[in-house]
Protein backbone atom coordinates (compact mmCIF):
# COMPACT_ATOMS: atom_id res chain seq x y z
CA UNK A 1 0.00 0.00 0.00
CA UNK A 2 1.26 3.65 -0.74
CA UNK A 3 0.60 7.11 0.57
CA UNK A 4 -0.79 9.76 -1.81
CA UNK A 5 2.79 11.00 -1.32
CA UNK A 6 4.64 7.92 -1.75
CA UNK A 7 2.79 7.55 -5.22
CA UNK A 8 3.58 11.06 -6.53
CA UNK A 9 7.44 10.07 -5.68
CA UNK A 10 6.98 6.98 -7.51
CA UNK A 11 5.72 8.83 -10.37
CA UNK A 12 7.86 11.85 -10.51
CA UNK A 13 10.93 9.24 -10.61
CA UNK A 14 9.09 7.51 -13.81
CA UNK A 15 8.33 10.66 -15.57
CA UNK A 16 11.67 11.18 -16.80
CA UNK A 17 11.03 13.59 -19.04
CA UNK A 18 9.24 15.47 -16.22
CA UNK A 19 6.27 16.28 -18.87
CA UNK A 20 3.37 14.96 -16.38
CA UNK A 21 2.57 11.93 -17.73
CA UNK A 22 4.59 8.61 -17.90
CA UNK A 23 4.55 7.02 -21.78
CA UNK A 24 4.75 3.45 -22.15
CA UNK A 25 8.53 3.86 -23.10
CA UNK A 26 9.28 5.25 -19.58
CA UNK A 27 7.17 2.80 -17.64
CA UNK A 28 9.75 -0.15 -19.52
CA UNK A 29 13.14 2.17 -18.53
CA UNK A 30 12.36 1.54 -15.41
CA UNK A 31 11.65 -2.62 -14.84
CA UNK A 32 11.32 -2.36 -11.02
CA UNK A 33 9.59 0.65 -10.83
CA UNK A 34 7.15 -0.42 -13.32
CA UNK A 35 7.05 -4.01 -11.37
CA UNK A 36 5.77 -1.54 -8.35
CA UNK A 37 3.47 0.25 -10.49
CA UNK A 38 1.77 -2.95 -11.66
CA UNK A 39 1.33 -4.35 -7.95
CA UNK A 40 0.14 -1.74 -6.83
CA UNK A 41 -2.77 -1.15 -9.58
CA UNK A 42 -3.17 -5.74 -9.82
CA UNK A 43 -2.33 -5.00 -13.19
CA UNK A 44 0.15 -7.88 -14.98
CA UNK A 45 1.88 -5.40 -17.56
CA UNK A 46 2.74 -1.52 -18.60
CA UNK A 47 0.65 -2.54 -21.83
CA UNK A 48 -2.26 -3.85 -19.06
CA UNK A 49 -2.29 -0.29 -16.82
CA UNK A 50 -2.57 1.91 -20.33
CA UNK A 51 -5.31 -0.44 -21.55
CA UNK A 52 -7.70 0.00 -18.67
CA UNK A 53 -6.49 3.05 -17.05
CA UNK A 54 -5.45 5.87 -19.92
CA UNK A 55 -8.80 7.64 -20.05
CA UNK A 56 -7.77 10.10 -21.80
CA UNK A 57 -6.41 7.78 -24.80
CA UNK A 58 -3.52 9.68 -25.18
CA UNK A 59 -0.75 6.62 -24.59
CA UNK A 60 0.26 7.96 -21.40
CA UNK A 61 -0.54 8.05 -17.61
CA UNK A 62 -1.09 10.67 -15.87
CA UNK A 63 -1.00 10.98 -11.85
CA UNK A 64 -4.64 11.45 -11.52
CA UNK A 65 -4.77 8.19 -13.77
CA UNK A 66 -2.64 6.50 -11.93
CA UNK A 67 -3.76 7.15 -8.26
CA UNK A 68 -7.31 6.43 -9.74
CA UNK A 69 -5.81 2.56 -10.77
CA UNK A 70 -4.28 2.03 -6.95
CA UNK A 71 -7.35 3.46 -5.72
CA UNK A 72 -9.04 1.33 -7.34
CA UNK A 73 -7.23 -1.66 -6.49
CA UNK A 74 -7.71 -0.87 -2.39
CA UNK A 75 -3.80 0.06 -2.32
CA UNK A 76 -3.97 3.79 -1.55
CA UNK A 77 -3.67 4.76 2.33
Amino acid sequence: MSTEQELQSLFNTLDRDQDGKISIHELFLSPGLSAVISSETNTSSPQDLLAQYDSDEDGSITFEELKQAVEKASNLT
